[in-house]
């Protein structure tokens, strides 16, 4: 890694806002070194709800621009990704003791206006006793609206775009530390540490600290800098139940205490429930879902549901540390979603990226480039952004898409074709390559992951470990039991030896 040519740019943090910026720098011509110390979408980037949506509630603490800015980014990314992004419908049920209807048909109303649609449909009402999608529902709750936004593998997405850095000329390493950097005239000398847990040296004319909750360490730390700005680190927490519903609806619900919490269709036959907003105080890597979180879930989908989940029927829960903008807030739910971008200049920049979400990435990603602009005079983003990895299709249209894949894949089970043209989108060639039987994709570790996937993952996405492959890569873990688990990391640990 060490050279004497210095990278234009040096991004530190491998998550959705790290590998946003790096992959939207290669499209700018700039020559990018993006650096993570654990694996790709390791923290926060795969612990989200993995949902790109308009943020419903923001609404109501006028964060107008946000919600605008995300509304917009639905569309793009449907268009950049349609393997990885997808359509969601959300039920609503209408509380007679919480928000007027009045209130929410106006905030549907904005949700519709304030940033175009093209591809998803508009709100409208419903009578939840009438309507299938109302059956899981308590019959108390008679009136209900549904909505649109859009559902995201949220770790996969982080891996194309590191994968589209790599493609257009930049380096991506994980397991890969930046120990500290010291400002040389008009650029950076930066000490890595390998993931041999050696050292070596690299010169970049501008930094991005894009480190998510460890961002003020990385600038206090490694950079040696103050900071004016802070992040509040805040838990939310998920639970993975068996289906409590069949069809493809989503459910968003509301607390007493002001939050909602969503009921999500899940991995074929499950539900994903969340989230919580705990403020988090110890380190941003050691972070788990509670019981008492638990029972708050558990408790607040049985406010609606008929049959709602008892704790012990959880099969796995997840936490993420959300870095967002510290703006004084003694509400962890009110803390503003939106990100804040700072320079510091002092010869060879540094900008730092506070708070964030995954729906607005890709619009952090370009006002983070404006920024770094001055400094780079022959550096030309694009007008639009170039499709992800995996996702050129014609008409974003995936359904055209799986149904060739079907039919060239005719000789392996259905289930397996569609999984494998979600993750992989039009990659999926250079996964299954010719073979047309389960007999020629090598061993079966288990809930129809084989070894030519494996094999993929590691040598073209970077993965190395057993948790890399069945819980960011794909999702393989929830249905594979204990022993295939292990037999995977046996198998994983037999060829690094």
């Amino acid at each position: 890694m060490e050279t004497t040519q210095p990278y234009d740019l040096l991004v530190v943090g491998g998550g959705i806002n790290g590998t946003g910026i790096a992959s939207h720098a290669s499209q700018a011509g700039l020559k990018v070194l993006l650096l993570e110390q654990g694996d790709l979408a390791g923290a926060t980037s795969s612990a989200s709800s993995k949902l790109i949506h308009g943020g419903l509630r923001y609404l109501e603490q006028r964060e107008f621009r946000l919600v605008r800015e995300s509304l917009s980014e639905r569309e793009v990314l449907l268009s950049m990704a349609p393997h990885l992004v997808w359509p969601l419908a959300f039920v609503l049920p209408h509380h007679d003791g919480l928000r007027p209807a009045w209130l929410i048909r106006l905030g549907l109303f904005l949700y519709d206006h304030l940033g175009g649609r093209e591809r998803l449909p508009a709100s409208y009402g419903i009578n939840l006793r009438r309507h299938p999608w109302g059956g899981p529902i308590k019959s108390g709750f008679k009136r209900g609206f549904v909505y649109a936004d859009c559902w995201a593998d949220d770790a996969r997405l982080v891996v194309a775009n590191a994968m589209q850095c790599r493609e257009l000329g930049g380096t991506v390493r994980t397991r890969t530390r930046m120990l500290e950097a010291h400002r040389e005239g008009r650029q950076w000398r930066v000490t890595v540490q390998t993931p041999d847990g050696g050292t070596t040296t690299v010169y970049a004319r501008a930094l991005v600290n894009a480190a998510g909750p460890w961002v003020e360490r990385v600038l206090k730390g490694g950079l040696r800098l103050g900071a004016r700005d802070s992040v509040k680190l805040v838990k939310g927490s998920h639970i993975v139940v068996p289906a409590l519903h069949d069809g493809p609806q989503a459910f968003i619900l509301q607390h007493r205490d002001g939050r909602i919490a969503f009921v999500l269709p899940y991995e074929q036959g499950y539900s994903l429930i969340g989230t919580t907003d705990v403020v988090h105080h110890g380190e941003p890597g050691e972070v788990a879902c509670s019981d008492e979180e638990v029972s708050y879930l558990c408790q607040l989908v049985g406010e609606y549901f008929e049959r709602p989940p008892q704790p012990s029927d959880v099969l796995w829960r997840y936490a993420g540390v959300r870095p967002l903008y510290d703006d004084q807030s003694d509400n962890p739910s009110a803390i503003t979603r939106d990100y804040t971008l700072r320079l510091d200049q002092g010869g060879a920049p540094v900008l730092s990226v506070f708070g964030g979400k995954l729906t607005t990435y890709r619009q952090l990603a370009r006002h983070a480039l404006q920024h770094l602009k001055p400094y780079f005079e022959r550096m030309q983003l694009p007008a639009q952004s170039a499709v992800l990895p995996g996702g050129v299709m014609p008409a974003a249209d995936f359904e055209a898409f799986y149904q060739e894949a079907c039919v060239r894949y005719g000789g392996l089970p259905a289930s397996l074709v569609y999984r494998l043209a979600r993750q992989f989108g039009d990659r999926l060639v250079l996964v299954l390559g010719t073979a047309n039987s389960v007999a020629e994709l090598g061993r079966h570790f288990g809930a129809e992951l084989y070894e030519c996937e494996v094999r993929y993952l590691m040598r073209e996405e970077w993965a190395q470990t057993a948790d890399d492959i069945l819980w960011r890569r794909t999702k393989r873990g929830l249905h594979m039991t204990a022993p295939e688990r292990q037999g995977l990391a046996d198998w994983l640990l037999a060829q690094a030896g």
